[in-house]
Parts: structure tokens; C-alpha cells; sequence
């Protein structure tokens, strides 16, 4: 038992109980944990495991977008790129080599669902494949 089990403060009217329980090899506790689970319809489960299937969760408004693949139209996929990110046509052409040589590569982070979609219609035009994250 690890000490913090041990150093629990035990009431008096369950020491005698607990001191029984104490005494019993594993398998035996493990069975008596399963009959008593179904003689009162409980679980012997934590509870914050419960708690936290519970909790609402939160939708995402933050996505990314990534190039996986860029297609036959490679230059067309390049004004993509600089018409999405602004940059000049030495960096959009890196990254869209970067893409081709089979290595994916961010192209806009932190942008709405809206504007994540806008993104991959216009890399699906260009014949390209994105991933929104």
C-alpha cells in the first residue's frame, strides 16, 4: 500500500472492518470490490473520471491550414500561396517545393473556419490538396 492509503484516518466504528479488509489477499479484495459494486448498483470507479466526461466541450475557432500535396499545376499553386500569405515568389516557390518533395507545410495559421475553407477552395482550384487542423 502506498503511504498515503496508510496514513488515512480511519473512524473508529470502520477500524475493525477496515483491519479485516486489510488482511485480504489481492484476488479476494478484487472480488469483493465486484459484489459489492453489484449488491448496491455503485462503482468503485473515481468519480472525477465522471466529471470530466461531463464537461461541455469547447468548439474550436482556430484552424490551420496545411499543403499536402501540390497537384500538376505547380505554378498555380505558387499564386495561391502568395495570394493567401502574402509572401514574395521566393518563399511561396520553397514551400510549395517543400510540399512537392513530400513535406507538409503550413501555410496560414490561426484563421477561422470561414476563411480555412476559403483557403482550401482556392488550393482545390489550383489542383493542390489541403488538411484544415
Amino acid at each position: 500500500m502506498t503511504d498515503e492509503i496508510k496514513n488515512v484516518e480511519v473512524p473508529e466504528k470502520f477500524q475493525k472492518l477496515v483491519a479485516e479488509i486489510e488482511k485480504m489477499p489481492i484476488v479476494e479484495l478484487a472480488e469483493l470490490v465486484k459484489v459489492l459494486e453489484n449488491k448496491f448498483g455503485v462503482s468503485a470507479a473515481a468519480p472525477v473520471a465522471v466529471a470530466a466526461a461531463a464537461a461541455p466541450v469547447e468548439e474550436k475557432t482556430s484552424f490551420n491550414v496545411e499543403l499536402k500535396e501540390v497537384g500538376a499545376q505547380k505554378i498555380e499553386v505558387i499564386k495561391v500561396v502568395r495570394d493567401v500569405t502574402a509572401k514574395g515568389l521566393k518563399e511561396s516557390k520553397d514551400l510549395v517545393d517543400a510540399a512537392a518533395a513530400g513535406t507538409p507545410q503550413m501555410v496560414k495559421e490561426g484563421v477561422k473556419k470561414e476563411e480555412a475553407a476559403e483557403i482550401q477552395k482556392k488550393f482545390t482550384a489550383a489542383g493542390a490538396k489541403v488538411e484544415i487542423k
